[in-house]
This record gives structure tokens, C-alpha cells and sequence, in this order.
């Protein structure tokens, strides 16, 4: 019986990748016409014959690479280890494989650009938070591979990026413990760390405004060191006991969890005598199970956009590169008490 020919024997034969065959047998954009014409003429001799409906013809399958940084993989169960995970799930949907490169922080500051980016063995790239500004413009000379931001994007450059919606999130949150009847809240976050950060800040200032709530600047409270990112920062020497808001609004859920356990041990009770809501939903597995009200994220979504968009840049599907904002939602748990007006 003859031995039917496949486009990777026809890819071998040449020193290309079977994404390049595909796309000169079938018309697409991508591939030169020279080589084209070479892998027609290759497909004819070889008596390569095109399989309708077949697997190898609908489900093209791509390798994406995908770049993270260490100093977000601490030493627990990070958020972007989990988003990573629902990046993963979502490829294999799609029919791709994923290869994962953590820059070191060494790395990093000596702008080590990403092997996976070097050696051209991805067809596409997705780097899953923001890493250092003199980073993110070595990543820019990056002209080969597409390239897509997931979770953070650049206010300097227009680059695809996905994010969740960060500005309108905090906004409900703030907009949440006012209706509670809280009026005296404080925001924990380093602002100007990430943009992600800073939007989450700016809709909790729109939330106070358009109830004609004065914003506190000693209620703007840092919760990560601005150079490193380490977080941990000490509650107990930025608050003052005479004057302590009745309710905070975290970046996130761990930072929440930290400020709980800091005032739980300066006598204070959550809810009872202070509220608390967070952003993301997540907190890491050694935490135990989460009571904070918080804002959930979508990453099941946010990794699907960001996929489906980074193919398209692979296939030479023209659409223009802009920020997608995926939609979260409020999830009440037990860390807010209403007060009384």
C-alpha cells in the first residue's frame, strides 16, 4: 500500500515549518513566492494530495510561546502562574502547544531578551505581565514574532494587549462600600507600579468623587516596594489609631488577606469594625479557602482573547492592535458590614 504523503514530509524536505507549507497550499499570506512555488512544485512530484475535512487540514496547530518573570513567581502559587495554567488549557483547545521561558530577575535588569525569541522557535508570543519599562523596549525590537500583552499593557505604545477591567472593577467595589453606608476609605495599592494598579486607584477616585467624598492622601497606602515589587509593606507605621478608615479597597486579594491579618492583630475585627474588598479573586492556595468580597476576574476569558487574537497576528489576519478589556464581576463574601446612615 502506498504511503500517503503529509505536509511534514513535504516541510522536511525543504527546512521549513509545516505552518509555511500549509499556508502556500492553501493561498495564504506569509510565505514568498518563490517559496511558495518551490512547495507546490515539491507537492506535485511527491504526489501530495490534499485531504479534505481532515484534521490536517482544518486544525492548524502553532507553538506560542509564552514569557513571564520570575519576581511575579514567588515562592507561593502566584496569579500568573494560574493565568499561565488557563493559557495552557485554552491552547490545547486550539490545537497548539505552549512553551513557557521565566525571565530571571538578573536577566531582566540586564535586558536578557527571552531565548524563546533568539532562537525564532515559537510562532507567536505572549508575555503574561508587565515586566521593567528598559525591558518592555527590548522587547520591542522584536520585529519577526507577533507579540500580545496579557494582563498589563504599554500607555506609550499601542500594542494587542488583553486586560480585565480594572478602572470600572475598582469603581464597583468603592461604589459597593459606599452604598454600605461607609464613607472614610482608604486605598491599598503602590500606585504607578503597574498600569493595572493605577487604573484600579483611578476608579476608586471616581467612586468617592461622584459622592462628593474627600480622597485622603494618608489613606493612599502602598503595599509593594516601588523598585523590587516585593510586597509586604507594615500597616501598623501608616495608620494613624485616632482616625483609621471604616473600610479598605485592595488591589488585590492578597494584598487584602495581608492588611486582614495586620489588623486582626492590632485588635480590630473584619467586618465588625472594618471592611475590607479586594480585586482578582485569587489568593494563594496556602491561604485557604477566600471570605473577601472581592472582583473576579475572567482569566478563562482573558487567555482566550488573547490566544485567538495572537493566531490571527499569526495567520496574517489584519485587525488593528488596541486594548481588550474582558468584564469581571462582584463576588460578596463576608469581609463588609453595612453601616447604618
Amino acid at each position: 500500500m502506498v504511503k500517503s504523503v503529509r505536509l511534514a514530509d513535504i516541510a522536511e524536505k525543504l527546512s521549513v515549518s509545516v505552518v509555511t507549507v500549509s499556508k502556500a497550499l492553501s493561498g495564504q499570506k506569509g510565505v514568498s513566492e518563490e517559496m511558495r512555488a518551490k512547495i507546490k512544485a515539491l507537492a506535485d512530484e511527491m504526489g501530495y494530495m490534499p485531504i479534505h475535512s481532515t484534521s490536517e487540514e482544518k486544525a492548524k496547530s502553532y507553538t506560542i510561546g509564552i514569557v513571564a518573570f520570575e519576581r511575579y513567581f514567588d515562592k507561593f502559587a502566584s496569579f500568573y502562574w494560574k493565568m499561565y495554567q488557563e493559557l495552557t488549557t485554552q491552547a490545547v483547545k486550539q490545537n497548539c502547544f505552549t512553551m513557557l521561558e521565566v525571565v530571571a530577575v538578573l536577566d531582566e535588569d540586564a535586558l536578557e531578551r527571552p531565548r524563546l525569541l533568539n532562537e525564532e522557535r515559537v510562532n507567536g508570543i505572549i508575555v503574561i505581565g508587565k515586566p521593567k519599562k528598559e525591558y518592555l523596549k527590548k522587547l520591542y525590537q522584536n520585529k519577526k514574532i507577533p507579540m500580545i500583552f496579557l494582563d498589563f499593557y504599554d500607555d506609550e505604545v499601542i500594542v494587542d494587549s488583553v486586560i480585565s477591567e480594572g478602572f470600572l472593577g475598582m469603581y464597583r467595589m468603592t461604589e459597593y462600600l459606599i452604598k454600605n453606608g461607609h464613607t472614610k476609605i482608604a486605598f491599598v495599592g503602590t500606585l504607578m507600579y503597574t498600569e493595572s494598579i493605577t487604573d484600579r486607584y483611578f476608579g476608586y477616585c471616581k467612586a468617592l468623587m461622584e459622592h462628593g467624598i474627600e480622597q485622603r492622601q494618608e489613606w493612599i497606602i502602598k503595599d509593594r516596594d516601588y523598585a523590587d515589587g516585593l510586597m509586604g509593606m507594615n500597616y501598623k507605621l501608616l495608620l494613624s489609631e485616632r482616625d483609621m478608615p471604616t473600610a479598605f479597597v485592595c488591589n488585590n486579594d492578597v494584598t487584602a488577606y495581608a492588611l486582614i491579618r495586620q489588623l486582626e492583630e492590632r485588635g480590630y475585627r473584619v467586618p465588625e469594625d472594618i471592611s475590607v474588598v479586594g480585586y482578582d479573586d485569587y489568593l494563594y492556595p496556602e491561604f485557604g479557602d477566600s471570605r473577601i468580597t472581592t472582583y473576579s476576574v475572567d482569566m478563562g476569558a482573558m487567555t482566550k482573547v488573547a490566544l485567538s487574537r495572537l493566531i490571527e497576528c499569526i495567520e496574517h489576519i489584519t485587525v488593528h492592535a488596541k486594548v481588550r478589556v474582558i468584564n469581571g464581576k462582584l463576588i460578596e463574601r463576608s469581609t463588609v458590614k453595612p453601616l447604618r446612615h
